[in-house]
């Protein structure tokens, strides 16, 4: 075994750009033979959504369709919910890296004409999941098929329970899945972008985001007295205002942030009822480390001080959230020249504080500060093709993704990891 395991590492040590081609344009071939196939898995995905840590199906169907791969180690149940991690082990050891796809759907009553739609009343797979993990499914037939073709380990995560906080990554972190890996890289699709462009960021794939719920305490009374009365109105009115100071003097306007309020609520007696209480509900989105606990510790202070001062009280409920994506810029930079070179693709798209970077949550980000890695976009929208698809955003009941962007999604992956495991040639 040793002898095999040298003459494995020499032969990889000869390897030129033009063997490393020749086999992902073969991975490419045989994923391109998949397409068919993993569209009709996504539409069963699609078809029998599951919320968040309820994937028991979908964990179910996901570890049938590894078995029938002949991927046999596999673990299930993994971190708090239903996860699933199987590795597929190459032609000798190597570099250990994981692919993540997410499962779970969205309550949300879907409300397109799709022939696949939702059989789950107030379910739906309106963020793209769906296709996440049809697309890794993919990309582990073609690894498992080809491991001949490389030296080290893929770990594939299909992971529970990404919409809902605490989330799945975290569990599947805490529970050493990542112990031995050495890269990780996730995807998500964008129906922004055109079929056949993939996304990327330097620095931040995502923002933290926190949740924030603020309770002003007044004293209420009749409107025809309000020197009676201290009117939580008024001051949940003065906090809204002076919250607008956390992005405009508190931040770096490098890093992004965004502080918004979502919902206030207060009286809804009669009209001449001034209101005793009063909440305020909204979420920050961060960037930085560093601000995110700036702008927590300012909001709190603001939010209890403007009520002192009007003689009021606040009580200040304070979530954190997932933290902000930070990709490995060096990662990014390298796994870029392989998705350029690669030619499969028609434009790479940088996501930045100038054009609108990514401020939604991501649990990812948990596997990225235990491992380098990178988190890729992937277009669904609308390409030059005949296909019709209406662009809506994620999380909409009308979301229809351009179907074509599953196999573009198995692509990124194995172009990736062409750049990133030891390929080993052979005649």
């Amino acid at each position: 075994m040793l002898q095999t395991e040298r003459a494995i590492s020499d032969a990889i040590a000869s390897v030129t750009d033009e063997k490393v081609s020749a086999i992902l344009a073969k991975w490419l071939d045989h994923a391109a033979s998949l397409e068919e196939e993993t569209i009709t898995i996504r539409r069963h995905l699609h078809r029998h959504p599951e919320l968040s840590f309820e994937e028991k199906a979908t964990a179910n169907f996901v570890y049938l369709e590894l078995l029938s791969a002949k991927i046999f180690d596999i673990q299930r149940n993994v971190g708090s919910g239903y996860g699933i991690v199987a590795k597929i082990h190459g032609a000798a050891p190597g570099p250990t890296i994981a692919l993540r796809a997410d499962m779970d759907a969205l309550p949300i009553d879907e409300e397109t004409d799709l022939a696949f739609k939702s059989e789950t009343p107030g379910v739906m797979h309106a963020c793209g999941h769906d296709i996440h993990t049809a697309a890794l499914l993919g990309v582990a037939q073609v690894l498992q098929a080809n491991r001949a073709d490389f030296a080290g380990t893929v770990i594939l995560i299909f992971q529970h329970a990404e919409e809902v906080k605490p989330g799945g990554a975290k569990s599947i972190v805490e529970a050493g899945h990542l112990d031995d890996a050495d890269l990780v890289f996730g995807i998500h699709v964008n129906p922004s972008q055109a079929v056949g462009t993939v996304g990327y960021s330097l620095k931040y794939g995502s923002a933290a985001s926190d949740t924030f719920v603020i309770d002003i305490q007044g004293s209420g009374g009749h409107a025809s007295s309000p020197h009676t009365t201290v009117d939580s109105v008024v001051v949940a009115a003065e906090t809204i205002t002076n919250l607008q100071t956390l992005v405009s003097r508190l931040s770096n306007p490098m890093d992004p942030m965004v502080v918004t309020v979502s919902s206030v609520d207060a009286g809804g007696g009669a009209t001449n009822i001034i209101a005793d209480t009063a909440r305020i509900v909204g979420t920050v989105r961060s960037s930085s480390a560093k601000g995110r606990e700036k702008v927590k510790v300012h909001l709190i202070e603001i939010a209890k001080m403007t009520a002192i001062m009007n003689g009021a009280e606040a009580s200040v409920d304070y979530h954190d959230g997932y933290p902000a994506i930070v990709n490995t810029k060096s990662v990014v930079e390298a796994s870029l020249v392989a998705i350029e070179a690669s030619g499969v693709f028609t434009q790479t798209i940088e996501s930045n504080a100038a054009n609108g970077a990514m401020m939604n949550g991501e649990d990812f980000a948990y596997y990225l500060q235990k491992v380098p890695g990178a988190y890729f976009t992937v277009g669904v929208g609308p390409d030059a093709s005949d296909v019709p698809v209406a662009t809506y955003p994620l999380h909409n009941s009308h979301f229809v993704a351009n179907e074509a962007g599953i196999l573009s999604a198995m692509k990124l992956f194995l172009v990736v990891l062409s750049k990133h495991l030891k390929v080993v040639p052979h005649d």
